[in-house]
């Protein structure tokens, strides 16, 4: 497993071995032990798959708040998304900055996404299926969003037309509306 340091203290890609035949690849997305290897002790203890049908589908910028907060190891089955984590732990020195990473189905990548970062991705290519583990369950109550498009965040999407949205994303609040449920401790 290879692993990259981003610019956000945290957020880190993983590129799993992939071993290839004609018949295709075979590929370990997540074992325990080779991540605590690498310093990565994260529990996960459920698993999602969504598919978004449309090219420029936007899904995010999610979160889920204390007591249920959630980490996430996030990688495409199926086509092209870019996946962005972006920090709202008060007090971080990188506050409200963002990392963004292609990840494909035939790149293999994954992004790890540690409680204390928003989430979110935009599809690049039809029918793409993202899969992710959590560290958390669902917890419909601490369930949040801030908006895709704040210019105070300034993601670069670089989409081809206009975002395909959910309703719970078109009216998330700005970052700056946003008070944050996560605090900085001063390490990642």
């Amino acid at each position: 497993m290879q692993i990259e340091e981003t610019t956000l203290p945290g957020v880190v890609i993983l590129t799993p071995r992939r071993f290839g035949d004609d018949r295709g690849f075979f590929a370990e997305t997540w074992n325990r032990k080779t991540l605590e290897g690498l310093g990565i002790t994260t529990e996960f203890v459920q698993d999602n798959h969504s598919v978004s049908a449309e090219v420029n589908t936007v899904r995010g910028l999610h979160f889920q708040s204390p007591p249920h907060a959630q980490a996430k190891l996030v990688r495409c089955g199926k086509g092209v998304l870019f996946d962005v984590a972006v920090d709202i732990r008060k007090g971080s020195p990188t506050y409200g900055k963002w990392v963004g990473v292609e990840l494909s189905a035939e790149n293999g990548r994954q992004l790890l996404v540690p409680t204390g970062f928003l989430h979110g991705f935009a599809t690049r290519t039809p029918d793409t299926e993202i899969c992710y583990k959590c560290s958390d369950y669902y917890a419909p109550e601490c369930d949040g969003a801030v908006r895709f498009d704040d210019p105070e965040i300034g993601i670069n999407w670089d989409l081809s037309g206009e975002a395909v949205l959910s309703g719970k994303d078109a009216a998330a609040p700005v970052l700056s509306d946003f008070d944050s449920p996560f605090v900085w401790e001063g390490a990642a």
